[in-house]
């Protein structure tokens, strides 16, 4: 079997899907790309058993075939080769892959295309048509509140709940939630569907920057994910989300608006003093004044900063880990902020000041205890 294909084409197709593939894989030929040639089509598989993930190229073969070409030799090989056509000659008998290019010939050791895992096709499947700008969004607001814990594989992923008005999208590690809502995806379907961070990971890096049409379909334990060139296979959690509504608190009598960025600002700089293990920083609200401090008693270290706010209800003094504020500020994209409490042993909510149309965010985030100082 023999095809030529642009070096820097290649790459390009190969680096979109490279992300999939792991270092120690649990079924060794896991190591390497499929390549499938059918009428001059080459088809490039990469997968980990869980997520899969195709794109295509046009290539100029005379016939049709298929190998398994060890991923890392030949992304370094086309990563240092400058852009021209490369010719790929695969020895059927040996599973042997040559590649020539202007001066140079290269040789490495394929493996049997038939060894290589099949890809499961979704069947029964419902669609929902999104666009990538919808999609790219989702996965940013949410993604970054999913958990590390394996014991909770639920939380790992990122929970979809498709309704005829709206969708949701949340994500919680137990010490903090989001709740991202779209008005402008929806389904009569009524399904709810957890998809696993690496594959939303791998999305975020492959979804193209100009905004184009997503075909998702999914059942009870596939999803599928359709753009460009680009095809993604991936196993979806099959465990019971909490019931994260109950969480949210309905009732918080205690507001306070805040400019973004100089909040953000002053917690990046009061987290400098905060305890290494805890990231524990204090707010007190009095009035119309926020003073954010930090002590770490072990070095010895403090910190306070007074900063101007807009303010309702009764003064508090409530405690939180200046790391999730931070990631949680950090993803929030308006001028201003609103933080909801209602007692420092509750959960504080974050809502953005500008509100678009078609969106909805709700950041939660829990307190931590006091210690006095």
């Amino acid at each position: 079997m023999k095809f030529i294909v642009s070096s820097a084409e290649l790459l390009k197709r190969l680096s979109n899907i490279n992300g999939v593939i792991t270092t120690n894989p649990v079924v060794p030929i896991l190591e390497n790309f499929l390549f499938e040639i059918k009428d001059g089509l080459l088809t490039i598989t990469a997968s980990d058993l869980q997520t899969s993930m195709i794109t295509e190229i046009d290539v100029e073969a005379k016939e049709n075939g298929s190998i398994a070409v060890p991923a890392r030799i030949l992304m370094d090989t086309l990563k240092n080769l400058p852009e021209q056509p490369v010719t790929f000659t695969i020895d059927n008998e040996t599973y042997s892959v040559e590649i020539n290019s202007d001066n140079g010939r290269y040789k490495l050791a394929g493996e049997n295309a038939t060894d290589f895992p099949k890809v499961p096709e979704v069947t029964d499947a419902y669609q929902v048509d999104m666009s990538t700008e919808v999609l790219s969004s989702a996965i940013n607001n949410t993604i970054f509140a999913t958990s590390n814990d394996e014991l909770r594989p639920a939380m790992t992923g990122v929970y979809v709940k498709l309704a005829e008005t709206n969708t949701t999208f949340v994500a919680t590690d137990g010490h903090r939630l989001v709740r991202y809502r779209r008005v402008d995806v929806a389904s009569d379907t009524g399904m709810s569907i957890i998809i696993p961070r690496k594959a939303l990971n791998l999305l975020k890096s492959t979804l193209p920057s100009e905004n184009s049409n997503v075909v998702v379909e999914y059942n009870a334990s596939n999803a599928y994910f359709h753009f460009n060139a680009i095809k993604m296979i991936c196993r979806l959690i099959d465990e019971r989300f909490p019931d994260y509504e109950n969480v949210i608190p309905s009732d918080n009598p205690i507001e306070m608006k805040i400019n973004k960025s100089e909040l953000l600002g002053s917690l990046k700089r009061i987290s400098i003093y905060a305890n290494k293990t805890t990231h524990q920083i204090r707010l007190k609200i009095t009035g119309s004044e926020l003073t954010v401090s930090a002590e770490d008693l072990d070095f010895s270290n403090e910190a306070k900063e007074t900063l101007a706010c807009e303010h309702e209800g009764e003064d508090i003094e409530i405690g939180f880990n200046a790391k999730f504020l931070v990631e949680m500020l950090s993803n929030l994209h308006s001028k201003e902020v609103t933080l909801q409490m209602s007692a420092p042993n509750r959960a504080g909510l974050l809502i953005p000041g500008d509100k678009d149309e078609s969106e909805d965010i709700l950041m939660l985030v829990m307190p931590v205890m006091l210690n006095n100082y």
